[in-house]
């Protein structure tokens, strides 16, 4: 190669460079005009949470949430619910073997009050594998014309402190996001107060808090995201806080624990 060809090659280079680099500080990163794309559900609208079976929503109701198994309901604002960071129980067998989260002796662990088995999170290869998988789930959602998803267990690093990490826990929901904002779909933020304020460097779009109430934690996500909150109380006392602090501004429904459909012996639907 002659003299001149690699003087020119190498101002052509430092063009396109300099061209590229000017076009990233000029524009906004795509994450964030993908994010200005979705919708988060319409504040302080009627809302009924559905994951634990999917029914007729009652009159009043805007926004319905419902697990990723369930089809939409025609005409409300529809959160696609996933467990992203546990596998249902039973599911383990469904993981491969290394992303199931292991304790110093080897052992599966568990969230015991759920019985799902806890997804290793820890490193960025990992985190790439699981969000692979779910992501496919984030993709069903948006076929079936679910508007949002909400992936749970974000906090699950907070049970199991000596493993897991908050910023592990912020890198993979992450992806999640990401992910959910390339097919249109908005990203909530299930409970983990503490990391409200974080919820621009994960592009969480607006927060499903349940029993805020109860532990006094309503400020923590509207700090965050102002009224694109959602709120599932599971005690009478629940409920009664959050109408009376913040029944004028946010999405509030008491649930059974079990979250049983209409008609089932242990239903409860309550609101404001």
């Amino acid at each position: 190669m002659s003299l001149n060809r690699v003087l020119r090659t190498g101002i052509a280079a430092s063009a396109a460079l300099t061209a590229t680099a000017a076009a990233c500080l000029l524009a906004p990163s795509t994450a964030a005009a993908e994010a200005s794309t979705v919708e988060p559900p319409p504040a302080h609208a009627g809302f009924d949470y559905q994951i634990g079976g999917a029914y007729t929503p009652p009159a009043g109701v805007g926004i319905v949430s419902r697990d990723r198994t369930a089809a939409p309901a025609p005409g409300l604002y529809n959160i696609c619910y996933l467990n992203a960071f546990q596998a249902q129980p039973g599911a383990e067998g469904d993981w491969d073997a290394d992303l199931l989260l292991r304790d110093d002796n080897g052992d599966v662990v568990y969230d015991g009050d759920w019985g799902e088995a806890v997804l290793d999170i820890r490193t960025a290869d990992k985190r790439k594998r699981i969000a692979a998988r779910v992501g496919s789930w984030i993709d069903g959602c948006a076929d079936k014309g679910f508007q949002a998803i909400e992936p749970d267990n974000y906090d699950t690093f907070t049970r199991f402190p000596d493993l897991l990490t908050a910023s592990q826990a912020k890198s993979f929901v992450k992806l999640l996001s990401a992910r959910a904002h390339q097919r249109g779909l908005a990203a909530a933020q299930k409970n983990t107060p503490q990391l409200a304020d974080a919820r621009e460097e994960t592009g969480l779009d607006f927060a499903v808090a349940e029993e805020c109430g109860v532990y006094d934690e309503c400020g923590d996500y509207t700090s965050a995201f102002g009224d694109d909150v959602v709120v599932i109380e599971y005690t009478a006392e629940g409920l009664r806080t959050s109408c009376a602090g913040w029944g004028d501004r946010l999405s509030i429904v008491r649930r059974d624990l079990d979250v049983s459909p209409a008609g089932s012996s242990g239903y409860v639907r309550q609101t404001c």
